[in-house]
């Protein structure tokens, strides 16, 4: 597999294992990354780390991304009291599987779930990845309870305000919800509870389905519990930091 060795400060380089790399390419952690390619858009994803992922224009981009935000996603493992180092997890990257995005990848979103996913964890792993996911939930109510309600918007005037992105975020916990296979509806703006019920049952379901695996034969809608673990995950940081990046100065 291709290995990643943290070249200048943000950026990710090519090299080959204990020839001229890091030193965690020689004998130290490697961090496994996943890619999901499109063909306008490319997702690098931490494969043990549920929310670590970022995209760019080509593999380089993307990955060079996900090392510029290693220091960001550092808070969100301290809040979740898992230890997480921003250095030695960019020391080096091992390109573990790359799968072919469409549409949806292009938009912008995680959409494919790459095999390495039907692989089964154990119940101490699958309660690991329930915490890092109820923390990045709580990570972005926290960050959008904090934020004004009128966000910095592009050159051009576009982009959303802070109540605009927490009813995104929130009404696509449903779409997560059914790639479980759960037979959720969606809610009303504003419905705690429901919020709450539906995100207890995507944890519940992740906790379970980490554990045994995905069934045989999922449907086109249906993804793996570790896929749907990173992508909610993945989808609350995301809009975090969109809404800590715009607010006004």
């Amino acid at each position: 597999m291709p290995v990643f060795a943290q070249g200048r400060p943000g950026t990710a380089r090519l090299a080959p294992r204990g020839a001229g790399a890091g030193p965690g390419c020689k004998d130290g952690p490697v961090t496994g990354v996943y890619l999901e390619v499109g063909t306008k858009r490319v997702f690098a994803c931490a494969v043990d780390w549920p929310g670590w992922c970022r995209s760019g224009r080509g593999e380089q981009q993307a990955l060079d991304a996900l090392a510029t935000t290693a220091s960001r996603y550092a808070v969100l493992a301290a809040l979740a009291s898992i230890p997480f180092d921003p250095v030695a997890e960019v020391d080096c990257i091992e390109i573990t599987e790359t799968v072919t995005g469409g549409a949806t990848t292009d938009f912008g979103a995680l959409d494919v779930a790459p095999a390495l996913d039907a692989r089964p964890v154990t119940a101490q792993q699958a309660a690991r990845l329930a915490v890092l996911v109820q923390t990045a939930w709580d990570y972005f109510e926290q960050t959008a309870a904090a934020a004004p309600p009128v966000l910095r918007k592009g050159p051009r005037g576009g982009g959303r305000d802070r109540d605009q992105i927490i009813e995104h975020v929130h009404e696509t916990e449903v779409l997560h919800a059914r790639m479980l296979g759960l037979k959720e509806r969606p809610f009303p703006a504003g419905d705690a509870a429901a919020l709450a019920r539906v995100r207890a049952a995507i944890l519940a379901e992740i906790r379970a389905g980490a554990v045994s695996g995905p069934p045989a034969g999922l449907g086109r809608s249906r993804r793996p519990a570790r896929f749907v673990a990173r992508r909610t995950a993945w989808h609350a940081v995301d809009h975090a930091w969109e809404i800590q990046d715009k607010q006004e100065p």
